[in-house]
């Protein structure tokens, strides 16, 4: 039997195992936020990345936020970082800043499982979910001067001694580039407990690390090492997807190199509690037209990404789920 892992909805398979700071977002300056209904573009919005530049969420909200002002859709978004205990910390910052209609949080899977790992007095349940935006397989990574030239020489180097070769993921424990390697651990018969992860607070931080030769080999969304792969720094010997993906079409799956094991992570938009209906809807309504945008069909293709597009009651669903697998995962793993 195939494992299969869409975010962590099947995960329980291992349970065997400031930089612009304030920049003006303040409590209670949402509303007033220019709606759809007077005809012009969304105005004064701000995404925070709750971790540090390059990796996997930054990209994403810079890629939102370049095609929300291409597309007239918005006047110029903010974006900045704000990283820091797997990104709990921004977490804490969107929670403090109830009724900020203007703020929203990049986030995803990691964030649900810092969340508990980190022992965050602020959870996702506390924020305002706004929508989920795209899926993206996982990749397995090591850099350009590695002796593993394929997925099955570096298993089987890690099956011989797995506490002496460090995984590096961008996410704190519980969070998809931590589980990513315990799933494939377990897939090709090494106890996850065994395994050697070292945690780095997103992509910008695991890409140098990986460069470095600080770790065996990296763990995380493939469209965080695609700049890389093009320059020749890093090889990929697997994405985790059902099927190969068109931005790595030379890579084989892990299924494909007789792997049984599929894997996806997925990202999404929160903003702070108690924000009004009106502002609600402008962060709804910007999102919902830059998704049917081909500005951004464009950037999907481009980075791989699986559109996975959903706002309101969905979200919301989708995510107190997600909130509530990850919890009894972790409290399985010993890591809750």
């Amino acid at each position: 039997m195939r494992a299969r892992f869409t975010g962590l909805a099947a995960a329980a398979a291992v349970a065997s195992t400031f930089l612009v700071a304030a920049c003006g977002a303040t409590a209670n300056q949402g509303t007033g936020t220019s709606a759809s209904n007077d005809g012009k573009p969304a105005s004064g919005l701000q995404i925070m990345v709750p971790n540090s530049p390059g990796g996997g969420y930054d990209t994403t909200a810079r890629t939102a936020a370049k095609v929300l002002e291409s597309s007239k859709i918005t006047s110029s978004v903010q974006v900045f970082n704000l990283p820091g205990a797997g990104g709990t910390v921004g977490l804490q910052r969107v929670v403090n800043e109830k009724g900020n209609g203007k703020l929203a949080m990049q986030m995803g899977l990691g964030v649900v499982g810092a969340a508990y790992t980190q022992k965050s007095k602020a959870t996702l349940n506390d924020t305002t979910p706004i929508a989920k935006l795209i899926e993206e397989a996982g990749a397995i990574v090591v850099p350009k001067d590695s002796p593993y030239k394929d997925i099955n020489q570096l298993v089987a180097a890690w099956k011989a001694d797995p506490k002496k070769m460090a995984v590096g993921g961008g996410s704190s424990p519980g969070g998809p580039d931590h589980l990513l390697p315990m799933q494939l651990a377990k897939a090709v018969g090494i106890d996850p407990k065994q395994v050697s992860y070292v945690s780095y607070d997103g992509g910008g931080e695991l890409l140098p690390a990986l460069l470095g030769n600080k770790i065996a080999f990296g763990a995380s969304g493939f469209g965080e090492f695609l700049d890389q792969v093009e320059a020749g720094d890093v090889r990929v010997l697997a994405v985790t997807s059902e099927k190969p993906i068109d931005a790595l079409k030379d890579v084989k799956t892990l299924k494909d190199q007789g792997i049984d094991l599929v894997f996806t992570n997925w990202r999404g938009i929160v903003a702070p509690p108690g924000i009004s209906d009106a502002d609600k809807k402008v962060w709804v309504d910007a999102l919902t037209k830059m998704h049917d945008s081909q500005a951004w069909k464009d950037e999907e293709a481009k980075r791989g990404w699986t559109d996975a597009f959903a706002t309101g009651d969905e979200f919301s669903t989708f995510l107190k789920d997600q909130d509530t697998q990850v919890a009894d995962i972790l409290k399985q793993l010993g890591l809750a």
